[in-house]
């Protein structure tokens, strides 16, 4: 004998149990009409009852919309980026909407899979975190779907959410020197045209803008842009330095994950961080506060971030034909033990 499932409960039962109309069913279920406290408990308890699941895409489709957007981040591997797209789950979820989440890495092909997708009615919006604009299908801005664009690529075709990366990187800089570092190692640094990403590019300008006004050339032989940027990249460029036999007092790693790779190299190294050298990250990552020793870096708030990229996109999707609108986020320096001191510096 085949079991059958039972019929699937709809509005009107759960309104007939709680003694309400559909209507006021429906207001519960969406949240767009205040409901009496009393009511909306003795609705919720007559859903649960019957097992009730609102058919909230059918709803959606009706408007137009899936209810489903699409993130796409270059790397999920990375702290930043889980730490990052937790945040957007969680403030997409808080506006009724699905995420679909997509690594994008160097391909861009999985770039334009995305808007395909969206061009089918699947999503309703998307955000992408570019690395090069060369690359991208931002090319094609005008021809997209609902944009937002996160991140360093520099652009005015899409909405965007940024923090002021060269900046960032020229406070870290400024804040090395003013503990005496005067060869400054920078890791993830490429300004290259043919390979760089636009955050290895604006972070070095940042990095070199600090130097100028202290009067220190550029020495590129303490520039290093190992590929990914991971622990083992930072780590790998650490071995870099020593290979290159250069002597540096400090490093400037352009994310959190290539500064604990160099923390660890040159912990192998016999190199004290911060008595020899003294080390800095960027994006204060959950675990920059647990290394050792902690790890100076540059903080913003990635709660903030998701908000803004999400009512962003939000607006986009009501209002196709508004212009562009870029947001530029806060960030700080959080000073912690890696950069505590005077470097003795390392030499060969």
């Amino acid at each position: 004998m085949t079991a059958t499932m039972p019929p699937r409960a709809t509005m009107k039962d759960v309104a007939a149990l709680a003694g309400v109309s559909p209507k006021t069913v429906s207001n519960v279920v969406t949240g767009t009409v205040a409901v009496r406290e009393e009511t909306r408990v003795r609705v919720e308890a007559a859903m649960a009852q019957l097992d009730f699941v609102p058919n909230l895409s059918a709803r959606g489709l009706r408007k137009g919309r899936s209810g489903i957007i699409a993130v796409a981040l270059p790397d999920l591997a990375t702290a930043f980026s889980a730490e990052l797209m937790h945040r957007l789950v969680d403030a997409a979820h808080e506006r009724g909407l699905a995420v679909q989440i997509e690594e994008t890495a160097t391909d861009p092909d999985r770039e334009k899979e995305l808007v395909s997708r969206a061009r089918a009615h699947l999503v309703d919006g998307l955000i992408l975190n570019p690395i090069r604009l060369e690359d991208s299908v931002l090319k094609y801005a005008d021809r997209l779907p609902p944009l937002v664009v996160l991140g360093e690529v520099e652009q005015n075709r899409a909405d965007h959410v940024r923090i002021d990366s060269r900046r960032a990187a020229a406070d870290v800089t400024r804040h090395v020197l003013s503990r005496g570092a005067t060869r400054i190692a920078v890791i993830g640094a490429d300004d290259d045209p043919s390979v760089a990403t636009a955050t290895s590019r604006l972070r070095l300008e940042g990095v070199h803008d600090a130097l100028r006004e202290a009067g220190i050339p550029r020495d590129t032989a303490l520039e290093i842009n190992p590929m990914p940027w991971s622990m083992t990249g930072g780590a790998d460029g650490v071995e870099t330095l020593f290979r290159r036999g250069v002597a540096f007092d400090a490093i400037v790693a352009f994310t959190d994950s290539l500064a604990l790779g160099a923390l660890h190299a040159l912990h192998d190294h016999g190199v004290s961080v911060p008595g020899d050298v003294i080390v800095t990250g960027f994006d204060d990552v959950e675990f920059s506060r647990y290394t050792s020793p902690s790890l100076t870096t540059i903080a913003f708030d990635r709660r903030a971030f998701a908000d803004a990229a999400l009512g962003l996109l939000e607006s986009r999707m009501d209002d196709r034909g508004a212009p562009p609108r870029a947001l530029t986020l806060s960030h700080h320096l959080l000073e912690r033990d890696s950069t505590q001191g005077s470097p003795r510096g390392y030499r060969p």
